[in-house]
């Protein structure tokens, strides 16, 4: 009876064995199906030449042995499968959706003087920066740049967004260098002498308030009033304004910039951003509003008030 069952499985397995089997890892790329840390048990090696020798019972212990290796290969990459679709649908969902026009309110910031280049541009870019990030300050100079070659059509408002406590002093001095009309004549002196000996020394002291106040002396600002502002309740809130703005679409990382309401993660060559802010205006060349109206009217009325990701259903 046991050679009955056997012959059975033996013909069953030779017949299996000449049928590819298929599963939703045919979809999976070569990199993806090893997890990491881990070596995947061998059930890939070129295809050997049936052996045949031995009893029916040894040929058998074979097939099944083989068939219990494959079927442990299969379950081990089918585990990696679903780990990385479960990291991939995780990254979408914190990844904007890159049809999506978010509502980012630039009132508060506008007023408060965070902003350069006309109230009547066309194109308004609102960049998340901290002032002890690489990245925001290598982009500084390129935002200037864009609102001078494009002659009026663009301005960038700055949203303040906190990411290495350290550079919160400089976030409430621009704030209050602002009170004074200094607010770009205080951010690009900061940058130049204030972050950048910080990066190169790692001295913190070279974002603390005694340095500070020696950058706006140097500009032109009442050092005295600087420094009361500075400690005001007015500035605190108009950071965390920013910041809970900013929170509201995601945004937990800098530099971070919306064009008109298109997010972009991180900073682009210049030539990457003339490409959008390109697209932005002919979008709004063709919408038939003006550019002093184009931010209120077509932006904040019609965007989205909040974070939509890659996963999420466009809205109706």
């Amino acid at each position: 009876m046991k050679i009955i069952t056997s012959l059975a499985l033996l013909a069953a397995l030779t017949a299996a064995g000449c049928e590819q089997q298929t599963s939703r890892l045919d979809s999976v790329t070569s990199k993806e199906k090893v997890a990491e840390g881990a070596t995947p048990p061998a059930a890939s090696a070129p295809a050997a030449k049936l052996d045949r020798s031995g009893s029916i019972e040894e040929r058998v212990a074979r097939l099944e042995d083989a068939h219990e290796k494959n079927a442990e290969a299969l379950e081990f990459l089918n585990k990696v499968y679903g780990q990385q679709k479960q990291q991939q649908q995780a990254q979408e969902r914190e990844e904007a959706a890159e049809d999506a026009m978010f509502a980012v309110n630039v009132a508060d910031a506008v007023k408060a003087g965070q902003v350069v280049g006309p109230a009547t541009a066309t194109v308004t870019i609102v960049k998340a920066f901290d002032f002890a990030c690489p990245y925001c300050e290598r982009v500084s100079a390129t935002m200037e740049e864009l609102v001078k070659e494009y002659d009026g059509k663009v301005r960038v408002v700055f949203a303040n967004m906190v990411v290495h406590p350290p550079a919160k002093p400089a976030h409430l001095a621009s704030c209050a260098a602002a009170k004074q009309g200094k607010y770009m004549a205080f951010k690009n002196a900061f940058w130049a002498k204030g972050f950048l000996p910080y990066a190169q020394s790692r001295d913190p002291s070279k974002l603390g308030e005694e340095n500070i106040l020696a950058i706006g002396k140097e500009v032109g600002l009442d050092t005295g009033k600087l420094k009361t502002d500075m400690g005001s309740p007015e500035c605190e809130a108009r950071l965390a304004g920013d910041q809970a703005e900013m929170t509201k679409f995601h945004v937990n990382a800098t530099p971070a910039f919306f064009i008109n309401g298109k997010f972009v993660g991180g900073a682009l060559p210049k030539e990457g951003f003339k490409k959008i802010i390109d697209a932005q205006l002919k979008i709004a060349d063709a919408s038939g509003v003006s550019g002093a109206d184009y931010y209120d009217k077509v932006v904040l009325a019609k965007g989205e008030k909040q974070f939509r990701s890659k996963a999420d259903p466009k809205p109706n």
